[in-house]
């Protein structure tokens, strides 16, 4: 349980990529789908995603947010609270919040969205979906499973890159036995994603969540469907990995954090 419940905490894991020679984001509003990713707990990198997305939102842009910090059940929680208090952002983050996150961070782009009267949509697959989906369950119907295109088995090249990422972020040591349950779990938590942006193309629809989540060749835009001039992807990175060269359409480096270094004393986990 605890190597599933820390490669669990990876399904939200963040991605680096060669930094663009152009950090600006311009023109966010001639794109369909817009997907700005971030390093969860790096403020500077929240900051500068904020003053990009605010400055196209005052120039009279008006897409939908979708978020990874609000998991897909409580959509109804969500709604409720603008009814209930509308503008008032911790109410709206106290009803619909999911445990774990930093609200500190997001608390400016909720209520971007709310000064703004933009949808905000719950995005994520919980946890304790993606826990099911690992485990085998029947999380999804045979119907949802279609929609969505898990119904199929993942492509090769997507399963070899995730499996990099995942061996990556476990020090080299991620537990095969658990690979096939996680690599259908990460497939799942974006194909769920990508199908909460779709709903809002029509007017345009910006994803914020973690960089993993935003690459282009193993995250949500491979379950879009979507012309490549219609999506924008952009990653704030700490570091930039020549082996991501392409992952992103734009790269934003921001100063990293002081952390301690995960790998620090790693062992193989137990096969």
């Amino acid at each position: 349980m605890a190597a599933m419940t820390a490669a669990l905490a990876l399904l939200a894991g963040c991605a680096t990529a060669p930094a663009h020679p152009d950090g600006n984001v311009r023109q966010l509003a001639a794109y369909r789908y817009v997907l700005l990713g971030e390093v969860h707990d790096n403020a500077e990198g929240h900051r500068r995603r904020l003053a990009s997305l605010t400055e196209a939102i005052d120039a009279g842009w008006r897409p939908a947010i979708a978020m990874e910090q609000f998991d897909r059940e409580r959509q109804a929680d969500l709604d409720r609270a603008r009814r209930e208090r509308p503008g008032d952002v911790d109410h709206l983050i106290a009803q619909a919040g999911a445990a774990g996150w930093d609200w500190s961070l997001y608390r400016p782009i909720v209520a971007l969205a709310l000064r703004h009267d933009l949808p905000l949509i719950a995005a994520n697959l919980s946890r304790d979906d993606a826990r099911g989906v690992m485990r085998g369950g029947a999380v999804f119907s045979a119907a949802e499973r279609e929609r969505l295109g898990l119904a199929r088995p993942l492509p090769a090249d997507l399963a070899a890159a995730q499996t990099a990422v995942l061996d990556d972020g476990h020090c080299g040591h991620f537990p095969r036995a658990m690979l096939p349950g996680m690599l259908q779990a990460q497939a799942a938590r974006d194909a769920v994603m990508a199908a909460a942006l779709k709903a809002h193309a029509a007017h345009g629809v910006v994803l914020l969540a973690g960089n993993g989540h935003v690459r282009e060749d193993i995250g949500v835009p491979r379950w879009l469907g979507a012309k490549p001039a219609e999506v924008l992807t952009v990653a704030y990175l700490e570091a930039a990995a020549p082996d991501e060269a392409g992952a992103y359409d734009h790269v934003v480096l921001v100063p990293p954090m002081q952390r301690s270094d995960p790998c620090s004393g790693a062992r193989p986990i137990p096969r």
